[in-house]
C-alpha cells in the first residue's frame, strides 16, 4: 500500500524507512487507515485518508491508500485511476502506481 521502504536498522523509530519524511501522527494515521482496510472498516479507513489528503494534497502514501482502496476493495475503478494519475503526476517514476494504474484501467476502458 503506501510506498514505504522496509529496513533493519536498529537505529529506526519504525520497521521502514520513512521515505516521504512523514510525521508521527501522519504514520498513525496511516497505520489505522490500513489496518481498517484489513478489517473490512472501508468507510473508516476512507475517512482517514481523506482527512489527510486535505493537509497534504500531494502525500503519495495517502494517494496511493486511495487508490488501493477505491480499486481492490470498493471496486470504483475509475476513482482508483484517478488517484493513481495524481501519484504519477508528482513522482512519475512510481512503478507501483503505474502498475496497479494499469491493472485498473482494464476494467473501465
Amino acid at each position: 500500500m503506501a510506498r514505504l521502504l522496509r529496513t533493519t536498522s536498529a537505529m529506526a523509530n519504525h520497521p521502514f524507512e520513512n521515505t516521504y519524511n512523514l510525521s508521527e501522527s501522519q504514520l498513525q494515521l496511516l497505520d489505522e487507515a490500513e489496518d481498517l482496510m484489513i478489517k473490512g472498516a472501508l468507510g473508516a479507513a476512507e475517512k482517514i485518508l481523506l482527512s489527510m489528503l486535505k493537509g497534504d494534497e500531494e502525500c503519495i502514501p495517502v494517494l496511493s491508500n486511495l487508490g488501493h482502496l477505491y480499486g481492490r476493495h470498493l471496486s470504483e475503478f475509475e476513482t482508483a485511476v484517478e488517484y493513481y494519475d495524481r501519484v504519477l503526476a508528482i513522482e512519475p517514476d512510481n512503478a507501483w502506481a503505474r502498475d496497479a494504474r494499469r491493472r485498473y484501467l482494464r476494467y473501465i476502458d
